[in-house]
């Protein structure tokens, strides 16, 4: 795996010109509301006491749509209100997953749920998928937009809810597997990598190239995403060791491990039908996985997801300072230690 590099510019950038309109708009949520999104959102402690130079995140999502608009030929300020409507929906999914997945902490703090409680962490997702689409409809930049944006929300949620329900199925296969995550991962950040260019007016050419951009790099973030869920550091991630296995996740490797035509996936596939798995148990699933190639699977699927995302940006005509920015996003947003 490439080790991990400096974030680029380009998210600093981004976060720099999304953060003002994300605070923005928090601010026109009910003071019921205000104060778990800000929380979650790092603008503000738990007491909602501002925090000096925060920022909403890492700034993937929002640098995609502005150099999305930039590949257009458009100035990244075009994307603005996409940038936030996408961050805002991104953090809508985090505040409902914590939930859904009973984590305790988020970017090492206590999430909202475990603050404020399960219903009132909901509200508050609920409030920033609505705020979403009232920046976008705001802006005054039409309808076409605020469809990829719903489109793409519509997907993800389709992709959570087949995640959810894969944990109890005892056999889902690889394909059935990427699908689930190319709408739980790939749909929004393929509307993040197209955004900016819809508000630029970009011909379907350039717009279509760059959905499929972002849809395969989307997936091959997921791809990581679920190495980390077994093999990441909880020092990085957050998360307990083998975070996936205990919650009898489907991810990728593990999918890819119980098809191996190996007598270790039959031991696999008995050990993950237990409803409660002991460390030592965990510690043997992790090392099942690796062995039947799970491990591998997903690292090669990640690999050429990330080709075919960048092959994806050779199909269009693109401003090139822009398409190599987002060349330097994909190998940052890929290269997570696992």
């Amino acid at each position: 795996m490439i080790p991990t590099r400096s974030a680029p510019d380009v998210l600093r950038r981004a976060r720099e010109l999304t953060t003002p309109g994300i605070l923005a708009a928090a601010g026109r949520l009910s003071p019921e509301v205000r104060p778990l999104v800000e929380y979650h959102l790092g603008l503000a402690d738990q007491h909602g006491r501002p925090i000096e130079g925060a920022s909403s995140g890492k700034g993937v999502r929002p640098a995609l749509v502005l150099l999305s608009a930039e590949a257009a030929g458009a100035e990244a300020v075009i994307g603005v209100p996409g940038a936030v409507a996408v961050e805002l929906v991104h953090n809508f999914s985090l505040i409902h997953d914590d939930v859904i997945d009973c984590d305790t902490e988020r970017r090492h703090r206590p999430t909202v749920w475990a603050i404020w409680g399960v219903g009132r962490a909901i509200i508050a997702g609920d409030a920033l998928l609505s705020l979403s689409q009232e920046v976008l409809l705001g802006s005054g930049t039409g309808a076409e937009a605020a469809r990829c944006l719903a489109e793409a929300t519509s997907a993800m949620i389709a992709g959570q809810a087949l995640d959810m329900a894969f944990e109890s199925l005892a056999g889902v296969d690889v394909a059935r597997c990427l699908s689930m995550e190319a709408g739980k991962t790939g749909a929004l950040l393929g509307c993040a990598a197209s955004l900016g260019a819809i508000l630029a007016g970009a011909p379907q050419r350039v717009t279509d190239a760059l959905r499929e951009f972002g849809t395969q790099l989307g997936l091959a973030f997921q791809a990581i995403d679920d190495l980390l869920g077994i093999w990441g550091d909880p020092r990085q991630t957050g998360k307990p060791t083998w975070s996936d296995l205990r919650q009898h996740k489907k991810s990728l490797p593990i999918t890819a491990a119980l098809a191996a035509e190996d007598r270790r996936s039959d031991e696999l596939a008995t050990l993950l039908a237990s409803d409660e798995l002991k460390e030592h148990d965990l510690a043997r699933a992790a090392t099942l996985v690796e062995q039947c190639g799970g491990r591998a699977a997903a690292t090669d699927e990640a690999e050429g997801r990330l080709a075919a995302a960048l092959d994806a940006l050779e199909s269009a005509p693109l401003e090139r300072r822009a398409r190599d920015e987002l060349v330097d996003v994909a190998r940052f947003v890929t290269a997570r230690d696992c």
